[in-house]
């Protein structure tokens, strides 16, 4: 008897260690994400940032043998209650120039939830919950549908959003 599997989801997470002295400061990332919202441009890039996707590309890299490149960068503001509606950042009509991963960076984030749905074979619309905290990732196939939630009711939570492209 053999075995072969044919497809699969990963999600990866946790913490980003960087190391001494190449920290990453959060409250520079959320004055960054907050101007580019108030002033309706991109995200530009900034040493922190440059930090955060090094320290992402180059663990995947090592650790699973995924080679990723930058497709597209945002940060993203939440206001307390504030749920977002689902997300997919596939564009169906476009698979070619479609991203493979959706990376989440919490910056400034507190009793922030993340849902991701996905199907496991003939069950359909199973979803997995995962808490999204300060200096947490969450990367996960950009084919899935999610939400972002900001469970607190009193500050604001900053969440860096990277787009990956599988080489």
């Amino acid at each position: 008897m053999q075995k072969k599997v044919l497809s699969e989801q990963t999600i990866y997470y946790g913490d980003v260690k960087m190391p001494k002295g190449f920290d990453i400061d959060p409250f520079e990332m959320s004055k960054t994400i907050f101007e580019s919202i108030y002033k309706g441009e991109d995200t530009p890039f900034s040493r922190n940032w440059d930090k955060l996707n090094k320290y992402i590309i180059e663990h995947i890299r090592v650790k699973y043998n995924l080679n990723l490149v930058n497709k597209k960068t945002w940060g993203k503001m939440y206001f307390p209650n504030d749920k977002t509606d689902p997300i997919i950042e596939v564009n169906p009509v476009d698979l070619k120039n479609s991203p493979d991963f959706v990376c989440l960076y919490g910056v400034n984030a507190v009793d922030c939830n993340v849902k991701i749905y996905y199907d496991d074979n003939r069950r359909k619309g199973r979803s997995w919950d995962i808490p999204l905290t300060h200096n947490k990732f969450i990367m996960f196939p950009a084919t899935n549908l999610y939400y972002v939630e900001n469970n607190q009711k009193g500050l604001l939570n900053f969440v860096q959003t990277i787009l990956y492209e599988y080489v």
